[in-house]
């Protein structure tokens, strides 16, 4: 087994890893900019270095954070999520120095996270995708000619992109001429590289993607699937397992699918396959995300599974401790990305210090995150603040649960998008377990409700503090 693991991320997913860590015995290792000295995956780890002021460089520093692991004794590097976690030169590099790296293989990294190459060899294993162009473009003159055979509408992508970047809808020529230098720009400011390709737009799909494991001794599960569908601009805000919106029959065959694709590209470790469900009941491959997921949560609350824990016993050889038929999932979850954004204001960013915090409890409900009273949230980093996470037997009592929990939880000092969550609870076609991924699009009231329910609240809140005061 691992001795000691270094932690090559920060907030709340590091804290995340070393919570396993310690259950399993493992000395942590975090590092940290000084934007992070005072981040509570700072606080938790057993040993925690410095990566100098700049925010980002140290984070994004292949090298410096190999030379720290194995400066500090460390044996093996956890990338997290973001960052390094889908970068081949981590990877290689801790390889290269008798590191273990807790992931998949470089290869495998470079090929999935080039969606071109992604898209071939799932259609090489026979799992269906969407019919886009056969790979990079060259130019616009190419884009429009492949657009006009497939047919509008279309996505534009970054061939190397990832987490919503670098990524457009085009529903008519116009529209492809308008974005197709914007990508270009997004993908090569985001990720390096110029390269983009086309993919036929599925229209209002349900957005499922499927946990597996796999081990380094040709064993490969599924832990269900996950409902990604609720978004705003490709990014995900809440995420359920298993999906309300799909059936048995369904469930069976995507996670046979996801276990397909894994096996195709010689898969180990923690992945997560991502696909889109049109109106006719179809699933077409997405893409491969080759790390850890933010919302890997909620397959552990319905399955049992701890699947960081299950990563790091992969990585350091172990076989997998469950067969398919073994893994048997109860209820539903729900996870809320609690941001410091402002709903009210385009979902600004608010960073600032968070003057009061409590974490919501109770039957059924998880905290994952990385604040405390007194924390200042750096303007460098994703707004993401915490993830709330409920579980019930039934999806009545899950979405239920998820507003009891949203009702209290508190976090005071910064905007969240805590009051916006709570409005999509309500919405009739949230609790029926009816949506994809235009929700938010096709019910933009559900901003308005927000702000004016927020006022409401507390003007009734002033209304009782009144009273209180009068009958003194």
């Amino acid at each position: 087994m691992l001795r000691k693991i270094l932690i090559a991320n920060r907030g709340e997913i590091a804290v995340r890893v070393i919570r396993a860590c310690a259950e399993m015995g493992i000395r942590s290792a975090a590092i940290y900019a000084e934007a992070d000295r005072h981040s509570l995956h700072v606080k938790k780890a057993d040993e925690a270095y410095s990566l100098g002021s700049d925010p980002l460089a140290g984070y994004l520093n292949v090298h410096n954070i190999v030379n720290l692991a194995l400066a500090t004794g460390c044996d093996a590097v956890h990338p997290g999520y973001g960052f390094l976690s889908e970068n081949p030169e981590l990877a290689r590099a801790c390889v290269r120095r008798g590191l273990t790296f807790i992931g998949p293989t470089a290869e495998v990294i470079a090929r999935m996270g080039d969606k071109t190459e992604a898209r071939l060899a799932m259609q090489k294993a026979g799992v269906p995708v969407t019919p886009g162009s056969p790979g990079n473009l060259e130019n616009i003159d190419e884009a429009l000619h492949c657009a006009a055979e497939i047919g509008y509408p279309v996505m534009l992508k970054a061939t190397s992109g990832g987490g919503g970047r670098g990524i457009r809808r085009c529903d008519d020529a116009e529209a492809l001429r308008h974005n197709y230098e914007r990508v270009i720009s997004e993908a090569t400011k985001a990720f390096g590289r110029a390269e983009v390709f086309l993919e036929k737009c599925v229209v209002n799909p349900k957005h499922i993607e499927v946990q597996i494991l796999a081990d380094h001794h040709g064993n490969c599960i599924h832990l269900y699937e996950r409902d990604c569908s609720i978004q705003r601009r490709n990014q995900k805000l809440i995420e359920i397992a298993p999906s309300p919106q799909i059936d048995e029959a369904e469930r069976q065959y995507v996670g046979g699918l996801a276990v397909l694709a894994a096996r195709a590209v010689g898969y180990t470790n923690a992945g997560t396959i991502e696909f889109l469900r049109d109106v006719d009941g179809r699933f077409y491959f997405m893409e491969m995300n080759t790390r850890i997921q933010v919302e890997h949560t909620i397959t552990e609350t319905i399955t049992g599974v701890d699947l960081v824990e299950e990563q790091i016993r992969i990585a350091a050889g172990f076989p997998l401790r469950f067969k398919q038929h073994e893994i048997q999932r109860r209820g539903f979850a729900m996870q809320f990305r609690i941001n410091a954004e402002d709903p009210k204001n385009n979902f600004l960013p608010s960073f600032g210090r968070i003057s009061r915090y409590y974490a919501p409890g109770g039957p059924g409900v998880r905290t994952d995150g990385a604040i405390y009273t007194g924390y200042t949230i750096p303007p460098h980093y994703d707004s993401m603040l915490a993830k709330v996470i409920v579980w019930a037997l039934n999806w009545d009592d899950v979405v239920s649960r998820g507003h009891r929990a949203l009702r209290d939880i508190g976090v005071y000092g910064v905007k969240t998008t805590i009051p916006f969550y709570q409005e999509i609870l309500r919405h009739p076609d949230f609790r029926s377990g009816s949506f994809n991924t235009s929700f938010l699009e096709m019910h933009p009231e559900l901003l308005e409700y927000s702000t004016k329910r927020r006022r409401e609240d507390v003007a009734a809140v002033l209304a009782a503090a009144i009273a209180a005061h009068a009958g003194l």
